[in-house]
């Protein structure tokens, strides 16, 4: 076991913007068992890829992803905070505001293992993900040190708040582990279960992805629940709700240049008839093109009626009208313009 090559792994990560370095062993995830209760319970919605038994082994197995693993590296790099950075009456979560981080963290993931080769002088068996591949995430991380997981599910770290996202390398050499993250502070705190529009966050730290706001609009491709719809707000892809309340994120540190907004904000009533060819344009670079244009304009159409403002209704009417083949906008057109005549 190396120590100083550890340090130097970790020295090489913040230089390449990750703000949280640790290591733990390749060992099952603690939590396993509570994920397999979320599969069992349906709280995963139509994800039905956490589902299949290829994923499920892996999730329980890091060397089922990696045979040759000994160790794995966890990093957290910060994004911006939404309270700058959110305007406008229709809400993008912060972390999607730039430009899209499956893009921005594999190439310096990629460059963290070609430093390690550099220092040992030879070929590392290796794999990286980031929010991509069949691993429990915030299970590591927290065995890493980098945090505790809070009652919204989220990985908080008592310095950098919860605003970061997560990456992970799996490593076929031995590091010196890092202890986990053994305090829970969030304590008597209820303050994000409490925001919750739809109260969706559960008991045992995980959240019903069937009522959560992000899940509603990034995942879901169907119908949005009507019972759900007014309680989504104005937020047009992501929430942040939970995350803004939570007193630990007053600590946030500053973003990392690359999650700087690019998207045009505030976002307009008008994106509500924007063509395939323009959404493409628009969000080519942005984690925004994952719920596609049917899914944007539906959300879209959803914020418009709960705002309730009737000068969008001839939009609303356009929209109707353009969506003729298109049943999931038109019906959300739809809606909206219920919502907001009160018919």
């Amino acid at each position: 076991m190396n120590d100083n090559l550890t340090q130097a792994i970790k020295e090489k990560a913040r230089q390449l913007g990750f703000i949280l370095a640790g290591v733990t062993s390749c060992g099952p995830p603690l939590h396993y068992t509570v994920f397999e209760s979320w599969l069992n319970a349906g709280h995963h919605g139509t994800m039905d890829y956490l589902a299949k038994e290829k994923s499920l082994v892996r999730r329980s197995d890091p060397k089922q992803i990696l045979s040759e693993c000994k160790s794995i590296l966890v990093l957290a790099i910060p994004y911006s905070s939404p309270s700058e950075k959110i305007s406008g009456d229709k809400k993008i979560a912060a972390y999607a505001l730039g430009d899209d981080y499956h893009d921005i963290i594999p190439p310096r993931l990629k460059l963290i293992v070609e430093f390690i080769e550099e220092q040992v002088g030879h070929p590392i068996p290796n794999r990286y993900y980031t929010d991509t591949g069949p691993i429990l995430e915030r299970d590591l991380a927290q065995r890493a040190g980098l945090g505790w997981i809070g009652k919204n599910s989220m990985l908080i770290n008592p310095k950098a708040g919860s605003y970061f996202l997560l990456a992970e390398i799996l490593l076929g050499i031995e590091l010196e582990s890092d202890q986990p993250f053994a305090t829970d502070h969030c304590g008597t705190c209820t303050r994000c279960i409490d925001a919750c529009p739809t109260q969706c966050i559960l008991p045992n730290r995980t959240i019903d992805a069937r009522s959560c706001i992000s899940y509603l609009t990034i995942e879901l491709k169907d119908d949005i629940p009507l019972a759900l719809r007014s309680s989504m707000q104005d937020w047009i892809f992501g929430c942040d709700i939970c995350q803004q309340v939570c007193p630990w994120n007053r600590f946030s540190p500053e973003a990392d240049p690359a999650f700087e907004p690019k998207i045009p904000l505030p976002v307009l009533t008008s994106d509500l008839l924007l063509t395939s060819v323009e959404f493409n344009q628009r969000f080519k670079k942005s984690p925004i093109k994952r719920a596609k244009r049917r899914g944007y304009l539906r959300n879209i159409a959803v914020a418009i009626g709960n705002n309730g403002n009737k000068n969008d209704i001839p939009i609303l009417e356009q929209a109707m009208e353009a969506a003729r083949d298109e049943p999931l906008i038109r019906e959300h057109a739809k809606w909206a313009i219920e919502k907001i005549t009160g018919k």
